[in-house]
């Protein structure tokens, strides 16, 4: 039984309304737990150049034996049209069995389960150090959030593992943990050609013709898996033209596609193939590629003690065996793995980003037990 309930906390943070990038109310709150907790604690605020600066926390406890770092945000996507909502999203409403409120999975509810497990071995005077790192900058365009934390961190101190606290869990509790995450790729592709009119189409250079062989080209498969991993697939999110016309050639017509890629391919290595298929696709036409920055490669943890560690405390605390699992979108740990194996474990995610956003208490109170587990599975390892 767990000696600290998270549940209030949780609420305290899903009433600190905190859009990506998070306000300092909701640190506020963090920092006066884990400072009851006996962490020290620092925040930290970075600004790279250009964009809105963006807090940070970082806490410690703990000397000597392993260190874990416990590592999860406070800012949350908005709420959406509040009557889309059975409760208000930041009103932190208990129905039943139920907390409602935009960040309940994704991922104040893990936040406070993690400190509340924390403050258990805290007060138990628990082996080893714990310390926190929770951003700001995860729902947003994450610059200035995990990536210049941990290279903060890196100056200060050495992780020996990490813990994300993402919704990980599809169906019940503990049925999956994320070991790894296929890397993503987005680029613009604008195909430019000379307007005209369409009854003098050799005074014209329509584009349209070539984007569409583009997007043929860029549609064929890429590979079909890799162990763990999903086959790569890349998905065109939009073609943009913008000619309400119907006697007018555009100038130029643009498609946009995503890549989610499996350790077959790198960022560069996915650039050079795809370059090459448009290339092929539209011989001789003017064609622009922008690359968009802020995406990750495929990772995967080949800590096996870690890995064992974690599904042992799954395992002991839900009576489910998880599954080992590299789907789903991005995460931070993608900045967190370039310093110390990580994998992530959390609640079920099935409302994340979604109006009623929601969690069973009874499930966060053993989340919280989870963590506990977990923490004295990974820093006795």
């Amino acid at each position: 039984m767990m000696a600290t309930d998270p549940l209030p906390l949780a609420q305290a943070l899903i009433r600190a309304q905190s859009v990506t990038p998070a306000s300092p109310a909701v640190f506020d709150i963090v920092e006066a737990a884990l400072t009851d907790a006996g962490f020290a604690v620092e925040r930290v605020t970075f600004a790279a150049e250009g964009s809105t600066p963006v807090e940070n926390l970082y806490a410690t406890r703990g000397n000597g034996g392993r260190h874990l770092a416990l590592a999860g945000h406070v800012d949350v996507v908005p709420a959406g049209p509040a009557e889309a909502w059975t409760h208000p999203p930041y009103a932190a409403a208990i129905d039943g069995d139920t907390l409602y409120g935009r960040g309940a999975q994704d991922m104040k509810g893990a936040i406070a389960a993690m400190i509340a497990a924390a403050s258990d071995w805290a007060a138990a005077d628990g082996p080893g150090r714990v310390s926190f790192v929770i951003t700001g900058d995860e729902e947003g365009v994450a610059v200035n959030g995990t990536e210049p934390l941990m290279n903060w961190c890196a100056e200060r101190t050495r992780f020996d593992a990490a813990i994300v606290g993402e919704p990980t869990s599809r169906e019940r509790l503990g049925d999956t943990i994320k070991v790894g995450r296929r890397g993503s790729l987005s680029a613009t592709v604008t195909v430019t050609g000379r307007q005209g009119h369409v009854a003098y189409q050799h005074l014209a250079d329509n584009p349209v013709p070539a984007l569409l062989a583009i997007g043929t080209a860029l549609n064929a498969t890429l590979d079909d898996g890799s162990g763990p991993f999903l086959p790569s697939n890349l998905e065109i999110v939009s073609i943009d033209i913008g000619n309400p016309a119907w006697n007018v050639i555009p100038g130029s017509a643009a498609l946009r596609f995503n890549v989610r890629f499996n350790d077959r391919w790198t960022r560069e290595s996915l650039k050079t193939e795809l370059t090459a298929r448009i290339q092929a696709a539209a011989p001789g036409a003017r064609v622009a590629i922008d690359w968009e920055s802020g995406h990750g490669d495929a990772f995967i943890t080949r800590d096996d003690a870690l890995i064992a560690a974690v599904t042992r405390a799954v395992e002991e605390t839900t009576g489910v065996t998880p599954e080992l699992n590299t789907g789903g979108g991005t995460s931070d740990a993608r900045f967190i793995k370039d310093h110390c194996p990580v994998v992530e474990f959390g609640a079920v995610g099935n409302t994340m980003h979604q109006a009623d956003e929601r969690t069973s208490v009874e499930e966060l109170r053993r989340l919280a037990r989870t963590y506990r587990a977990l923490i004295d599975a990974v820093v006795a390892e």
